[in-house]
């Protein structure tokens, strides 16, 4: 009898493990959460950061400058799929999150951070390669930025902050 129970226990103790790791994988499928706004980085359990210089990814735009409210395209190019994704805009002065983000791909979603929309993550798991969005720049001038992306290739590997060139804010008293 003291066998059946100590199974029994097992079970059960296997069952809630299983389904809390299965319910947080799942919540990150559609989308980073708000704790990864700081940082950028995924909170998966035992996920491996590579380093942002052996990535695969690119982030950039064609404007090497841009005024205040200015709409700026930004493409993120990958040679191999990934299935997750946070990109924000942030201030060079000081890595503040920075705009709002005014156009963005299927199988992503706007996250709000600081302000509505000023960080895109994926909204799906699917495969993505190649995605194009728009950034809107703050109507007041706030200074030369960068975009900044991460990227999750599978649950267990990912690249942090990613960044683009430098964008220059012209238009300045």
């Amino acid at each position: 009898m003291e066998d059946g129970r100590r199974l029994t226990m097992a079970i059960v103790v296997w069952a809630c493990t299983t389904l809390c790791l299965v319910s947080y994988a799942a919540a990150f499928s559609h989308g980073a959460s708000l704790s990864a706004c700081a940082d950028m980085m995924p909170r998966h359990l035992r996920a491996q950061l590579h380093s942002p210089n052996n990535n695969y990814v690119t982030v950039h735009t064609n404007m090497s400058f841009y005024f205040p409210g200015d709409k700026v395209p930004v493409t993120v190019r990958s040679t191999q799929d990934f299935m997750g994704f946070l990109l924000q805009a942030r201030k060079v002065s000081n890595d503040e999150i920075a705009g709002t983000f005014v156009f963005i791909p299927p199988g992503s979603k706007l996250l709000t951070c600081f302000e509505d929309g000023d960080t895109v993550t994926h909204s799906d798991k699917s495969l993505k390669r190649n995605l194009s969005f728009v950034w809107k720049a703050p109507d007041q001038p706030i200074g030369d930025i960068k975009f900044f992306i991460s990227v999750v290739q599978s649950y267990f590997v990912y690249w942090a902050k990613i960044e683009s060139a430098t964008v220059a804010q012209r238009g300045q008293n």
